[in-house]
């Protein structure tokens, strides 16, 4: 939804603030209900306080890959946005996307191990059980069952709260003074070679690693047509223009889009024999990837390396 980033919303947005004020309550509600448990392993939490659009599953995957390459055993923790079934499962790359979620395939077709399911409690005894000796609690700043010994706040330097509102208003899940709560954070920064946003200021003043992201894709020179379906697909074409691609148009869809046939045939019809290009995450939600290029990005830290070691060393 693009009023959800812009810094003054359209004024028709009012009309939705009695659903803020409910969603705000009722999750009050919720964390106040909730009976917190301890997993038999170190747990890091990486979370946002957006509805997406703060770069967490780079971020998650470039840390579970960090502590694998330190001798480890990370197993990541997923609700499974978006998947078709409850039950509880360890992801495998070949898993169907329905099954399992979008961002925790691509997480496991990176060599992770991860796990879904709706009671992450329960994963994470799962994992402890088939050797895993600390667990990454994906998008966890506002899943309270389980305790954690560390938060991970993502957060968009270039545009950390969008309109400043909470859902559906706006792209808060919580407000910045949530994070009060919270006992051990470190603030991870993504989007910083982009202009600093000032409201970065009033976050916490925790250790911060700052980071930007490195595409992986030759796309100089193509001429390209954009398809994905992610909350903030502005930066997704301001990204495959820094790859020096010659953008001929653009389509949008909603966040984890399941992609028909149907889709594909009209966005091939769109493209007028433009190479169609998308996300690595919308990728894996597409049954014949066929001609279809995708544009991964890995995190690249610039600074607060140090500080992310001290983290990890502490809790670990």
């Amino acid at each position: 939804m693009s009023f959800w980033w812009v810094e003054r919303p359209p004024l028709w947005t009012l009309a939705l603030a009695p659903l803020e004020l409910a969603y705000r309550a009722g999750a009050a509600v919720h964390r106040a209900s909730v009976r917190q448990v301890r997993a038999r392993a170190p747990v890091i939490s990486v979370g946002n306080l957006t509805a997406g659009g703060a770069g967490k599953t780079p971020v998650a995957i470039h840390l579970g890959l960090r502590l694998a390459s330190r001798g480890l055993r990370p197993a990541i923790l997923s609700r499974g946005y978006g998947r078709r079934t409850r039950a509880s499962m360890q992801v495998s790359p070949e898993s169907l996307v329905g099954e399992v979620g979008d961002e925790p395939l691509l997480m496991a077709r990176r060599g992770l191990t991860v796990f879904v399911g709706p009671r992450r409690a329960l994963l994470a005894d799962m994992a402890v059980q088939r050797g895993a000796d600390v667990l990454i609690l994906d998008d966890g700043l506002q899943h309270h069952a389980l305790a954690r010994d560390l938060d991970i706040v993502v957060a968009d330097a270039s545009n950390p709260f969008g309109n400043g509102h909470l859902l559906p208003r706006g792209p808060l899940r919580e407000l910045p003074a949530a994070l009060r709560r919270v006992q051990r954070g470190l603030l991870w920064l993504t989007r910083c070679d982009l202009p600093r946003d000032p409201r970065t200021a009033s976050l916490p003043a925790w250790p911060a690693v700052e980071s930007a992201y490195a595409a992986q894709a030759d796309l100089h020179g193509r001429r390209v047509f954009l398809f994905a379906g992610i909350a903030r697909p502005a930066s997704f074409e301001a990204t495959v223009r820094g790859l020096g691609a010659d953008v001929a148009g653009t389509r949008w869809f909603r966040d984890h889009h399941r992609y028909s046939a149907q889709d594909l045939s009209a966005l091939r019809g769109e493209a007028g024999g433009a190479t169609l290009v998308t996300t690595e995450k919308d990728l894996v939600r597409i049954d014949e990837p066929h001609g279809i290029v995708s544009v991964p990005v890995e995190v690249r830290i610039l600074h607060g390396e140090d500080a992310l070691d001290a983290a990890l060393g502490t809790v670990l």
